[in-house]
Order: structure tokens, then C-alpha cells, then sequence
């Protein structure tokens, strides 16, 4: 995923008054909602979906795909607990999805089985020896899952069944973790950011569940909870963006989002948490850093985003509901709180009031794309940075491609990379090397783990639109100058462009990352998936050529090769998508003559 530069925003006042003067642990539960259910649904939000899914045909489409996975989880086995290396992360995951589809699902329907099998999936997770402590976040997810079980299906459990799970929630998760809040880890604070939130989530969502049988752990856990919650949503930069890149971007905000609607439905207020600056632009952010490709259709690769649901309600922001409500039209596999946060009175508009390129400054990021409406649109993203911030990923400049549904340019980090980015298919480092970016690799060396990379000119219009990102300090003393300007050209094509100067001739690779299929001829690049095309193009310097590196059984690198070592470099690519049966689009814009020295960004 594109890494983000971290970006600092103080919370809100009444945040900070809180963290600085903590009320007796007591009174933080003198509010809290007596009746079950009372986590991010009340049982008053199952009736309402129960009217919903007879007279709204998306949410009636929705409950039907919940209705399917449902089946299909009573057709197999139980989750089987067992360590991956040091993560049990994947059964964490796969229990809160099973938990909270059975949860939602029975809560409408009344059906046994998905009750009865709701309880199997606890029971096999409250058998296990433990819920990875090592690694706390993966606890999280797991307190997570059982406190919405207990939850939502509260009315219905036996008291041997209550019992098992809250004993689970309590021996497991808070135990455990009470004694991390009274003597913090890195993730109490804020590094890395993401974990700040998931867990925060999670041992609340667990602390709020069996509040009324172990009030002063619970409380104590809470007030954990509002002392270190606001040191992740500081994360959040003026614009909404997040510094960890889209993929730990949405992880971190599905959180934030269950944080402040537990907190809310469970004690009234979410202290201020969901007031912090810059976190009402969150989604925004989310939107414009996705392309308009589906990347979910099973229920084992949802991909969907409910928390823009949440998000529109709370910040008035119809737009939000807009673009979630098209990837559930479009096929997007629904996750069960599409279901739990859909809602009838907040009204989709699509975003036709917003510009379609952004440029996120506190992260180094920008996007842009051809149409909001057009599933087929053209969308590209390119990224500056910091190497310090990305947690290994030196990948400054590197970029995604989308057009006509086909991910063109994946970037490793992005989130939505393929199976094989994941499976020891890249390059030897994997993610943690340059070379596994869409980036140009000097002297086949990484970048340097301490450089920055800063947007300084930014041109949106019609026919160009581009941001220009100084590179220079990547590769240390190697290069003079490194500038990359890149964007897109009439709405139909993508250019970009990369100006290096060096004091010692150096080899330059420019390489992308794709799962399409590849034919080259010289300066002449072309790649189809389906009835789609992308033609590359290097317009300078005319001895570069195109090449192909095979990473794996599915990625390929295509790259540019020049040759010969050199100290001055201009390297021009248009990069134009078509479909099958039309005419290849006639692109002629080029970029402006580079200004000496680096300019304002606009």
C-alpha cells in the first residue's frame, strides 16, 4: 500500500480535558444502557431492518448476500485456532466476520441454526489455550468478535452460554490487558498507529459487553481506553489522511468508527473521540484514495467499507453513502454492519460537487480520476513521503493504476494487491525492498530508509492534471536531483515523467508491478486483461526500452531498461487504457517546462 507521512492533529478539548482530569472510575458507567443489545445496534435498529429489507431493494439484496454467507458457514467447519508464525490474526478475522454475519443475521430472522452456529464458532475460540497475548491486536480482534456474540445475541444464550463466553472475554482479553493499560506498550500510545485504534476498539467493545458483571475492571479498561484512543485519532492529518497507507487506513478507521458508535450507544458519548480534527475528513480521504475497481465479491475478500455509512450519518456527508451504496450496487460483497449501519433517512448524493483529484499534504499523496460515476474510470495515485514513517516500505514515488475494473499498477502495500504480493512472489525482502514498488530503482539499491519526498507543485485542470514530487533525497548522494511529475492528460491517459540528475553516472530501472499480460516491442509497451487494454508508451529518451521481469506465477515487473549508466536522464511514459472495439485515444498534452529550482505547491 502507498505509505503515508504521518501528519500531527491535537484532539479535542474536551478529549483532552478528559485524558488530563479523569472522573472516579465509577462514573464512567453511571451511563451505561442497562439492556442488550447496546453495541453499535440497539434491538430497536433489528426491527427497523426487519421493515428495511421489505421495502429497500439494496438493503433486501444485502440481507440475501448475509443470507447466503450464513448458509455456507453452517456447510463447514468452525474456525480451527492455530498460530501462523507469531499471528493468529487470520482467525481473528475470520471469527468476527462468521460472529457478526450469524449475530446480525439471527438478530433479524430468529433462525436457530445461525444461533446454534454462532455459539460453535465461541465455543471453538473460547476452547483455545489463548488469544495470542504476544500480539495483542489480534486479542483485540478477538475481544471484538465476542463481545458483539454476546451482544446481539444476548436474549437468546442461556446462562451457561453467557457464562462460557463472558468468562472467555474476561480470563482472555481483559485480564490480559489491564495490566498493558496501567503499564502502556507502543500501541497504547501511538506506534504504530493503526494497532492505537483496533485494540482501543476491541478491549472497549469487550469492557462494554460484560459491564455490569465486572464494573471496576470494565471501568478501568474504559478509562484505558479514553487515556490512549486520542493519541490514534492525533494521527488523523487536517485533510483526513492517515500515515500508514489506504490499506491500514480503512483497518484503522472500521475501528475508530466501532469505537465511537460503542461508546455512544453503550454510555451516551464517545467523549469527544469522534470530534478530533482532521477525522471528519477520514472518509473522505478513504474515498479518494480507492479506485473505482471491485475488489471484494466473496465473503472471504469483502473489501467493502460500512463505515462510510456510519461516517455520512454522523458528519452529514451524503456522499459517503453514495459511494458505498454504488460498490454494494455494483457487486461488492457486503459485510454484515452494510446491513447493521444502512440507513433509509440519510440520503445518498453522489459527489459531483467534488473535485476529482485531491493532493493530501500531510501524507504526500494525491489521486485523480476521469469520472465519480463510471465504474470504468480512470484512477491513478502517486505518492512522496517518508521512508522514516513507512515502516520499512521505501517505496517514495511509487504509484497505482485503475481503468476499465482492472487494477493495472499494484503497489504491495496498497492492501489490494494480489495473493502472490503476499506469498514470498516479490522480490527477496518482499515489500521491504524498492525494488517491489512502482518506483525507479537506482544502482538496484534501496532508497534511503531516512529520506522524504514532498509534493511541491500541484496543476488540476481538465486537459492536465498533475502534481510534481521532489525525490532528490531518496538515494542519498547518489543523485543531484530526482523529480517526478505525474497525472493524468485529457481525462484518458496517465503521463509520467521523471528528470534525474547525478553527480557519477548511475543505473536507472523504471519498473511496475501488474498481474496482466504483457507484450513489448522496443518503446512500445501493451497490457490486457479481459476486453481491456493499456498501451505504454516512452516518448524520451528514444534508445529506452521496454522489459519484463516474472515474479512470480501471476506478478510480473514490467520495466524500462536504458542500456547505459547515466547522469542526466528524462523519462517520459504515457501510459493509455482502451477498450476492445474502440479506438485508441489520440493523447498529445505534455507537462510544462520544469521551472528552475522546486516550486510552491499551488
Amino acid at each position: 500500500m502507498l505509505q503515508l507521512l504521518s501528519a500531527g492533529a491535537s484532539f479535542s478539548l474536551r478529549a483532552r480535558a478528559q485524558t488530563t482530569e479523569p472522573p472516579a472510575e465509577p462514573d464512567l458507567l453511571h451511563t451505561l444502557r442497562k439492556e442488550h443489545p447496546r453495541l453499535l445496534l440497539f434491538e430497536a435498529d433489528f426491527d427497523r431492518l426487519r421493515f428495511l429489507i421489505h421495502e429497500n431493494a439494496l438493503s433486501k439484496r444485502i440481507y440475501g448476500d448475509l443470507e447466503k454467507e450464513c448458509d455456507r458457514i453452517l456447510s463447514i467447519p468452525p474456525v480451527e485456532y492455530k498460530l501462523v508464525g507469531p499471528r493468529l490474526q487470520a482467525q481473528t478475522r475470520r471469527a468476527i466476520d462468521r460472529i457478526a454475519a450469524l449475530g446480525i443475521m439471527y438478530g433479524i430472522s430468529g433462525r436457530d441454526p445461525w444461533l446454534h452456529r454462532a455459539m460453535l464458532e465461541m465455543n471453538a475460540a473460547a476452547a483455545f489455550k489463548d488469544w495470542n497475548p504476544s500480539r495483542l491486536i489480534d486479542t483485540a480482534e478477538m475481544t471484538c468478535a465476542f463481545a458483539i456474540g454476546y451482544d446481539w445475541l444476548y436474549s437468546a444464550l442461556t446462562p451457561e452460554e453467557r457464562a462460557t463466553i463472558r468468562d472467555a472475554i474476561v480470563t482472555k482479553s481483559l485480564d490480559v490487558v489491564l495490566p498493558v493499560y496501567q503499564k502502556p506498550m507502543p500501541w497504547s500510545g501511538n506506534h504504530p498507529p493503526h494497532w492505537n485504534l483496533v485494540c482501543n476498539a476491541g478491549f472497549a467493545m469487550g469492557a462494554l459487553a460484560v459491564a455490569e458483571d465486572v464494573p471496576e475492571k470494565s471501568a478501568a479498561i474504559l478509562r484505558g481506553v479514553l487515556d490512549s484512543a486520542p493519541h490514534g485519532f492525533q494521527t488523523y492529518g487536517p485533510e483526513g489522511a492517515w500515515p500508514e497507507g489506504p490499506a491500514n487506513s480503512e483497518y484503522a478507521l472500521r475501528y475508530a468508527c466501532i469505537l465511537c458508535s460503542a461508546l455512544t450507544t453503550a454510555l451516551g458519548t464517545d467523549s469527544g473521540l469522534s470530534s478530533t480534527r482532521g477525522f471528519d475528513r477520514a472518509g473522505r480521504f478513504r474515498v479518494y484514495t480507492t479506485g473505482p475497481a471491485i475488489h471484494g465479491a466473496s465473503a472471504d475478500d469483502a473489501g467493502a467499507t460500512p463505515e462510510l455509512f456510519w461516517l455520512a450519518k454522523r458528519f452529514n456527508s451524503p456522499p459517503l453513502a453514495w459511494i458505498e451504496e454504488r460498490e454494494l450496487d455494483r457487486g461488492q460483497w457486503p459485510d454484515p454492519l452494510d446491513l447493521g449501519w444502512f440507513e433509509r433517512e440519510v440520503r445518498p448524493q453522489q459527489p459531483s460537487t467534488w473535485p476529482l483529484d485531491a493532493a493530501f499534504h500531510s501524507v504526500q499523496l494525491a489521486s485523480f480520476r476521469s469520472s465519480w460515476e463510471d465504474p470504468n474510470a480512470l484512477f491513478f495515485a502517486v505518492k512522496g513521503g517518508d521512508n522514516k514513517n513507512a515502516r520499512g516500505r521505501i517505496d517514495l514515488g511509487s504509484f497505482v493504476l485503475e481503468a476499465g475494473g482492472v487494477r493495472w499498477a499494484f503497489d504491495p502495500d496498497l492492501g489490494d494487491a494480489p495473493a502472490a504480493a503476499g506469498s514470498g512472489q516479490l522480490p527477496p525482502g518482499g515489500v521491504n525492498r524498492t525494488a517491489a514498488h512502482n518506483t525507479l530503482l537506482i544502482d538496484d539499491e534501496n532508497q534511503d530508509p531516512r529520506a522524504e519526498a514532498a509534493i511541491v507543485r500541484q496543476d488540476f485542470g481538465n486537459e492536465l492534471s498533475w502534481v510534481q514530487i521532489d525525490l532528490s533525497k531518496a538515494n542519498g548522494a547518489k543523485l543531484r536531483q530526482w523529480t517526478r511529475r505525474a497525472g493524468l492528460v485529457q481525462r484518458q491517459a496517465v503521463l509520467i515523467e521523471d528528470i534525474v540528475r547525478a553527480p557519477q553516472p548511475v543505473e536507472v530501472v523504471w519498473g511496475m508491478l501488474t498481474e496482466t499480460d504483457i507484450t513489448f516491442n522496443g518503446a512500445s509497451a501493451s497490457l490486457k486483461k479481459g476486453a481491456w487494454n493499456l498501451a505504454l508508451e516512452i516518448r524520451t529518451p528514444r534508445h529506452a526500452v521496454f522489459d519484463t521481469l516474472l515474479i512470480g506465477a501471476s506478478v510480473r515487473k514490467l520495466i524500462v531498461r536504458l542500456g547505459e549508466k547515466a547522469t542526466d536522464l528524462d523519462l517520459s511514459i504515457l501510459i493509455t487504457p482502451w477498450r476492445d472495439g474502440q479506438p485508441k485515444p489520440k493523447v498529445t498534452g505534455q507537462f510544462p517546462e520544469l521551472a528552475a529550482g522546486p516550486p510552491a505547491a499551488k
